[in-house]
């Protein structure tokens, strides 16, 4: 079992994570330099980097804070035995309130603007984040296709359709900064479709 760190080196880390999350979504992942957090927080490179060995590891650690406090997909109940139309609505609902947020939409933004010169953000984001949502999910679905309650085929490309669905009607808006896309009421109708476009599509015969 590894041991807690102690108070003071953790609330050092923390101090460090809100700096570079404050710093990359202000100026960009290409534009900060760990030179520059390190001088918010109080210290040398050679501290920061006792604790984040490099910019791309400081950016992991911003992720997995931004997603503990945010992730509302990662921790809403998946009961197995529960009815599938129960489960999805409940989990389009957490997903969509997780992604609305604005930390999320924030990161989302950062990811896609720094993509092409850092790919590895993309992957760092999507391994820490939304694959681990789908895969929860997924595990569902291949359990319910397993007992009949929904037709056989590959349980991944049956939640990516549905997530897909529950996004189709704001994510794109929200990220392009339209107004009136952030209302969750409105969002717990795509959910609703969503749900009843997937029965639908993936009901038992």
């Amino acid at each position: 079992m590894t041991a807690p760190e102690p108070a003071g080196r953790a609330q050092r880390r923390h101090a460090f994570v809100d700096a570079a999350r404050d710093a990359f979504f202000t100026r960009g992942y290409g534009t900060t330099t760990m030179s520059s957090i390190a001088a918010t927080v109080g210290g040398s490179k050679t501290t920061l980097w006792a604790y984040f060995p490099s910019k791309e590891d400081l950016f992991a650690a911003v992720i997995d804070d931004i997603v503990e406090r945010y992730s509302l997909a990662l921790t809403v109940d998946i009961e197995e035995a529960e009815p599938v139309e129960t489960v999805l609505r409940r989990f389009g609902r957490a997903m969509m309130s997780t992604i609305l947020s604005d930390p999320i939409i924030a990161l989302h933004r950062l990811v896609i603007g720094e993509a092409l010169r850092f790919p590895e953000l993309g992957k760092i984001f999507y391994e820490r984040g939304p694959k681990r949502g789908k895969a929860r999910l997924a595990q569902f679905i291949a359990a319910a296709m397993a007992d009949g309650r929904l037709r056989h085929g590959d349980a991944m490309l049956a939640t990516r359709q549905f997530s897909s669905m529950c996004q189709s009607g704001r994510m794109q808006e929200v990220l392009l900064g339209i107004e009136g896309f952030r209302d969750l009421t409105l969002s717990d109708r795509d959910v609703d479709t969503a749900v009843e476009t997937f029965m639908r599509a993936w009901g038992a015969d």
